[in-house]
């Protein structure tokens, strides 16, 4: 493990980077059958559903491993959130376009997916995207981290945390919740099941979130991973106690094979060619364009947040080893579309386990494990209450925030983009939308204050591919 991962060199231990792995893990585990809940229009138990369910694990842990051993960081990769709801808007799009079923639109966008990865491997191996890094402004780069932070928060205090609104969700715990404290809501729903859910869910998260609080600041190693613990404890007691449910009773009847089959017919190297040349050239063009952009700044901004809250980052905020990094996530991406599942990515969510430690790669590999795990214990996984990940993203969000304090905020060239990232992500919960709309912001800054050409050519681009993207294309 010595000799692979350089435990020493990098102040950590095996038993503290399977803590993180572990811990990264769990707040990320939803994605094993969210995405393929969102890429089937919830068909759970269709062949399409069960490839999908597969593919998310596989790709997932290739991705992973391959972070593991191409750069030897913790982080962890799976199909990206935001670019799973867009490629399923895209194959029912080319499901009306085409007009056929939408298994077959569905392969014929695994297609785009196919070309997405491939264009990132070669851009990768130029240093292309290494470039595209480093014309990211250093205040930018500062604002990435605790722009991610709220961005997790808002998503522990939101639909993360559970759902009870009139319409059916998403449930927020800062609107929702004390919202419905107010006398008038109390005697109407003192007795309402949703309602005593909602209270649960809200007194789950916070246990958890100061069982965490506790035990770090006690030195506790891994006080992320046993605060989640100790709050799904707490919502499976309360389930049994106050919902007169129980929160085991699906294991029961749960299958715990694989569904290779499923996945052989339906999603693995299914490429439907034929159907991706039907939707025109330029349809084509432009959403590969378009996943490329959002994939890309959404795992640039993950990797340089991420790595300056660890410490991975020098005094000019790169962080070493950042080309093996991009091109595990290429990698990932290939392995996706060949598998059956979109766009593969760094998650935000790795933050947790490098709160948690997390170093090297044996965190990542760890998660890579469980991912593979889960092909035969899924409705384990299943079982962990979404408020429990709540309280480490929330936690973890709070933490990201301190990088705040390396922004100066004399230099208004630095404010101003950084404000607009830390606005833009939790809002559009897109870390590239975030990124996007600084580096316009930036460049625009520049130029109308009389100092264009500190601007690099490389920088002045991408703005304006931001520009297009958002005027253009979205």
């Amino acid at each position: 493990m010595e000799k692979l991962f350089k435990l020493k060199a990098n102040g950590t231990t095996v038993r503290t980077e399977i803590l993180a792995g572990l811990t990264t893990f769990m707040t990320m585990a939803y994605i094993i059958a969210l995405n393929p809940n969102l890429l089937t229009n919830f068909a759970v138990g269709t062949p399409l559903w069960n490839g999908v369910f597969l593919a998310t694990c596989i790709a997932s842990a290739i991705g992973t491993i391959c972070m593991a051993f191409f750069a030897n960081k913790p982080f962890v990769m799976a199909p990206g959130m935001g670019l799973n709801s867009f490629f399923a808007v895209v194959v029912a799009n080319i499901a009306v376009i085409n007009e056929c079923e939408y298994e077959s639109a569905f392969q014929a966008a695994l297609v785009i997916i196919l070309v997405e990865g491939i264009v990132f491997l070669i851009l990768t191996l130029l240093k292309v995207r290494e470039k595209i890094v480093e014309a990211i402004p250093l205040g930018i780069r500062l604002g990435i981290s605790p722009a991610i932070g709220l961005m997790l928060m808002n998503i522990g205090l939101g639909s993360n945390a559970g759902v009870y609104t009139e319409n059916g969700g998403p449930f927020y715990v800062m609107g929702n919740f004390f919202a419905a404290l107010s006398p008038s809501f109390l005697r109407n729903n003192m007795g309402d099941a949703g309602f005593a859910d909602m209270v649960l869910t809200v007194v789950t998260m916070f246990v958890g979130l100061f069982a965490i609080l506790a035990m770090a600041k006690k030195g506790v190693k891994g006080s992320v991973l046993f605060g989640m613990l100790i709050a799904s404890v707490v919502r499976w007691v309360g389930s049994f106690v106050f919902l007169h449910t129980n929160p085991f009773e699906d294991l029961a009847t749960a299958s715990f094979l694989p569904p290779f089959a499923d996945m052989a017919q339906v999603t693995l190297f299914k490429f439907n060619f034929a159907g991706f040349m039907e939707i025109g050239w330029f349809t084509a063009i432009t959403l590969i364009i378009t996943f490329c952009m959002i994939d890309m700044f959404d795992t640039i901004g993950t990797l340089v947040g991420t790595a300056s809250r660890a410490g991975m980052t020098d005094k000019d905020g790169n962080m070493p080893n950042m080309k093996e990094a991009l091109l595990s996530d290429a990698v990932g991406t290939v392995a996706g579309a060949c598998c059956g599942t979109s766009t593969v990515t760094t998650f935000v969510e790795s933050a947790s386990g490098v709160e948690a430690g997390g170093r090297t790669g044996l965190t990542s590999l760890t998660a890579a494990f469980m991912f593979l795990a889960c092909m035969f214990i899924a409705p384990v996984a299943a079982i962990i209450p979404a408020a429990a990940t709540s309280s480490a993203l929330i936690y973890v969000g709070i933490l990201m925030l301190q990088g705040l304090k390396n922004v100066d905020f004399d230099d208004m060239d630095q404010v101003v983009p950084v404000f607009l990232v830390l606005q833009a992500m939790p809002i559009s919960g897109s870390i590239g939308h975030g990124i996007g709309l600084a580096m316009i912001a930036y460049t625009v800054i520049k130029v109308f204050s009389g100092r264009a050409k500190e601007v690099s050519v490389l920088t002045y681009v991408i703005a304006a591919l931001f520009l297009v993207k958002f005027f253009a294309v979205v």
